[in-house]
């Protein structure tokens, strides 16, 4: 079963984060949630989200993707910690799975994993970055590497980390069982 980290910071998206949490774990995937700081983590709109660990502790183990959720401030937050932009550069070595949505993929560019990609972003995000290609898709992979738009594309960004960890019958599986028009 893969296993998948999700790191939550203070001002995160709150749909992004939790529609991520959610589908992967509707999939069978493990979901590790992780604070940057002990307690509570306090989102974009105010909700209170309770991470299973602290990213120290939850950096003892090993993944096979890391999913930043967006928001701001939250991603400013992501992008600024060290920890999260050396774990990025290591799963991007060791060619595993990087993933970001909204406002996160400027976290993913400034540990480097965009050089050379084609990404997505919200608007504005990763305009202007040398080695990026940006596009306007809802959600883009390239490699080992996936990016979503914003709120709005939640759903499809964890449907597509769903198919990419456990395959398109496991992806129809979860998407059916939602009642997805």
């Amino acid at each position: 079963m893969a296993k998948v980290l999700v790191p939550l910071a203070e001002g995160c998206e709150e749909i992004e984060a939790v529609t991520i949490i959610d589908l992967l774990r509707r999939a069978g995937i493990e979901v590790t949630t992780a604070g940057l700081r002990p307690g509570i983590v306090k989102a974009s709109r105010g909700v209170q989200l309770v991470p299973d660990l602290t990213l120290d502790v939850a950096l003892q183990d090993d993944y096979d993707m890391v999913v930043l959720p967006g928001g701001m401030p939250g991603a400013a937050h992501l992008k600024e910690d060290a920890r999260i932009l050396d774990l990025l550069k290591k799963m991007a070595t060791a060619g595993k799975y990087t993933a970001a949505i909204c406002a996160a993929p400027m976290v993913l560019a400034e540990a480097g994993v965009l050089n050379g990609k084609q990404a997505t972003s919200y608007p504005g995000f990763l305009d202007g970055l040398p080695g990026v290609s940006v596009s306007g898709a809802p959600v883009v992979q390239d490699g080992k590497v996936l990016t979503s738009r914003g709120p709005g594309t939640a759903m499809d960004f964890a449907l597509a980390l769903v198919e990419t960890l456990a395959g398109a019958d496991k992806r129809q599986q979860v998407e059916a069982a939602l009642v997805r028009p």
